[in-house]
C-alpha cells in the first residue's frame, strides 16, 4: 500500500513537471538614445542696414530673435539666412556683429557666415570665401531732396560735390570714378553716412538702389538720384553689386551646399522678399 501511494506521488510530480512552462528570458530592451541636436547655424550681421537687416523690438514680419536677446533682426538677409538654415537642417541664430568685424569673427570661428549684403572683392578673397550672389542691383546716389543734387541725372554733375563712402566697402571704392569729387574720409556704417548728409557735412554718397529706396523711404528729407542710362558708375575691376554669403575657406562642403540652397530661389522670389523687406522696414533709421 505504501508503495503504491509512492508511486502515485512521483507520478504526479512528474506530470505536473510536464505540464509546467517556463517563461522565456524577455530580451533586454535597448534604451532609446535621443537623436543628437543639429549645431546651429550662426550668422553674422549688423543688423543696421536697412533693408538687408535692421534690428526691431518684436518678432513681427518673421524676425529672428538676435544671440544675446537684444532685440529680433529682419529684413532681406535674415529671410535668406533663414532658408539656408531650413535647407542645412540647422537651427539658425544670428549674431549682432560690426561691419569691421564681420570678417575676423568668421575666421575665428565665432559666427559660420556672413550675411549681410557683403560683396566679393580681391581683398577679402585673401581671407574668406564667396557663395554665389544671393541678390544684385545698381549703384545709386543718395542726397538731400531740398539740395542741388537731387535732380542729377549724370555722375558728371557731381563734380566738385563732397561725397561719403562706408569705409572698406565699394561704396567708397567706387568714389574717385567722379572726375573732381571731393572724396571725403569715409564712416563706419550707412547710419552715419545719412547723418552726415543730413547735417550738411556731405552732399551725396553711392548706395545700392535698395539701401537707398530703402533710406529715402524712411527719411524724408532725403532723395535717391538713379543715373540715365550708362551715365551712371562705370565698371571697375574688383567692383560689383552683386552681394553673397561668406565662408571661412576650409568650408567648401558648407559653400557647395549653401549654392545648391541659392540655385532653390528664384529671381521672382528673391526680388519680392527684397520688396517686401523694403515695405517692413522701420520708419525710422
Amino acid at each position: 500500500m505504501k508503495r503504491n501511494v509512492l508511486a502515485i506521488c512521483v507520478a504526479l510530480v512528474l506530470v505536473l513537471a510536464a505540464c509546467q512552462t517556463t517563461a522565456p528570458t524577455a530580451a533586454p530592451v535597448a534604451a532609446t538614445q535621443p537623436a543628437p541636436a543639429a549645431q546651429p547655424f550662426v550668422v553674422g550681421m549688423e543688423v543696421n542696414y536697412a533693408p538687408f537687416n535692421w534690428k526691431q523690438t518684436d518678432d513681427t514680419n518673421g524676425a529672428v530673435s538676435v544671440d544675446g536677446g537684444t532685440g529680433y533682426a529682419a529684413g532681406y538677409d535674415v529671410e535668406i539666412a533663414k532658408r539656408i538654415a531650413e535647407g542645412l537642417g540647422r537651427p539658425l541664430v544670428v549674431k549682432q556683429v560690426a561691419w569691421e568685424g564681420l570678417v575676423p569673427a568668421l575666421q575665428n570661428g565665432a559666427i559660420d557666415a556672413v550675411i549681410a549684403g557683403m560683396s566679393e572683392t580681391p581683398e577679402r578673397l585673401q581671407s574668406v570665401n564667396f557663395t554665389a550672389p544671393y541678390y544684385e542691383s545698381a549703384f545709386v546716389m543718395l542726397v538731400r531732396a531740398d539740395g542741388p543734387y537731387a535732380s542729377a541725372t549724370r555722375l558728371s554733375n557731381f563734380s566738385g560735390a563732397r561725397v561719403i563712402g562706408q569705409k572698406d566697402t565699394n561704396y567708397d571704392v567706387i568714389i574717385p570714378q567722379i572726375e573732381g569729387v571731393d572724396h571725403l574720409t569715409p564712416l563706419t556704417s550707412v547710419p552715419l553716412i545719412v547723418q552726415a548728409i543730413l547735417s550738411d557735412v556731405a552732399d551725396a554718397s553711392p548706395v545700392e538702389r535698395p539701401v537707398g529706396l530703402s533710406i529715402s523711404l524712411a527719411n524724408p528729407q532725403l532723395a535717391m538720384v538713379v543715373f540715365e542710362e550708362g551715365q551712371g558708375f562705370g565698371p571697375q575691376e574688383g567692383v560689383t553689386t552683386a552681394v553673397s554669403v561668406a565662408l571661412r575657406k576650409t568650408d567648401t562642403e558648407l559653400q557647395s551646399q549653401i549654392d545648391a540652397i541659392l540655385a532653390s530661389i528664384t529671381q521672382a522670389e528673391r526680388e519680392t522678399l527684397m520688396e517686401t523687406a523694403v515695405k517692413n522696414q522701420p520708419v525710422s533709421q
